[in-house]
């Protein structure tokens, strides 16, 4: 997505690293880029207003439960992993012995 209009920050960088923008992961001197975007770019500040509210009705209606931490660690393993440009297949997340909520994933239930 791109306005058309040209910017000093990209419309496409904004959008590629916007849920860092988000959980306030990345270095003060890019969300101030950022930020600068956004003045600049209404369709990009739309994304951004939209993602924020996704955001945070998630936190209210999800944010209460506890999740086990090798879930988290495996979840974040994931991120890190794609991040990184690696792929990761279904069967890398839904892997046998694999634990859910307490529940172990079968061969069979993947």
């Amino acid at each position: 997505m791109s306005c058309g209009d040209a910017h000093e920050t990209d419309c496409a960088e904004v959008l590629d690293h916007l849920y860092e923008f988000l959980d306030r992961e990345m270095p003060d001197s890019d969300c101030t880029k950022f930020e600068t975007h956004f003045e600049e770019c209404s369709p990009c500040l739309e994304k951004y207003g939209l993602e924020q509210a996704v955001k945070k009705l998630v936190k209210r209606c999800c944010g209460h439960d506890d999740v086990p931490s090798d879930l988290r660690a495996k979840v974040m393993g994931r991120i890190d992993m794609i991040r990184s440009g690696q792929s990761v297949s279904d069967e890398d997340i839904t892997a046998p012995g694999s634990t859910v909520q307490g529940s172990t994933v079968s061969a069979e239930g993947a």
